[in-house]
């Protein structure tokens, strides 16, 4: 009788795997989803319908207390008369308050020599019926505004007027997009993320204005008009 021996024999499974230097693995990764990514711009126009007024007044004197109260009275009746003129008192806010010594240059190696101090009280005027802006303007200068910083011009809707721009920059990226995708013989896919950058469209300001102005003359001011631009990143998969 012949007696069989069998061998039980254990089946061991092997990773494959190539090792290289510095004993990386080189194995093959997921497949990426194609994607395409764009960077558009939007825009969108309006007409100014506010306006901000940057005015100031310098006084001077040989003492600090002078200095001071001489801008105090004058101011008080700038502010006084700005109300009278229609400015609601929410809408003048004070923007800055300096005091400085004053010196006159000694001759020769003598030292500068401190002669007084000059004082500078600077007021934001925001109005709102830019009819009437030359009229605040030299209502401003006659009641003793020496320094003018200029004027600049603003939306009051200007979160409405942002999202028309995104809107526009939204389709310009979606229209740039369905064109490479064609291009490619791709199917454009769905947004797969939205980035915004940064977004402006304030007016450059006036430059700073000459302070002669006509007592039966306004001084004429073009608000002109506002653009606003925002720019976005869109990824879109392609199919």
């Amino acid at each position: 009788m012949n007696r069989t021996k069998s061998t039980g024999m254990a089946a061991v499974v092997f990773l494959a795997a190539v090792l290289m230097p510095g004993g990386a693995v080189l194995a093959e990764g997921p497949v990426m989803e194609r994607n395409i990514s764009i960077s558009a711009s939007g825009q969108a126009m309006a007409t100014p319908d506010l306006a901000y007024i940057t005015a100031g007044l310098v006084t001077e004197d040989p003492t600090a207390r002078g200095a001071v109260a001489a801008n105090n009275l004058t101011m008080s009746k700038l502010i006084t008369g700005m109300k009278t003129v229609g400015v609601a008192p929410a809408d003048i806010q004070t923007t800055g308050f300096y005091m400085s010594p004053r010196y006159t240059q000694g001759g020769g190696e003598r030292p500068p020599v401190m002669n007084g101090y000059s004082v500078t009280n600077q007021v934001r005027i925001t109005v709102h019926d830019l009819k009437r802006l030359g009229e605040i303007l030299d209502t401003a200068v006659a009641l003793g505004a020496n320094q003018m910083n200029g004027i600049s011009f603003d939306v009051s809707n200007a979160e409405n007027l942002r999202d028309a721009a995104r809107r526009d920059a939204m389709n310009n990226a979606k229209r740039r997009a369905e064109l490479y995708a064609a291009a490619t013989g791709a199917q454009l896919g769905p947004v797969l993320q939205i980035s915004e950058g940064g977004s402006g469209g304030g007016l450059i300001p006036m430059a700073p204005m000459a302070l002669r102005v006509e007592a039966s003359k306004s001084v004429p001011v073009e608000s002109g008009s506002q653009m606003l631009e925002v720019s976005v990143q869109v990824t879109y998969a392609l199919h």
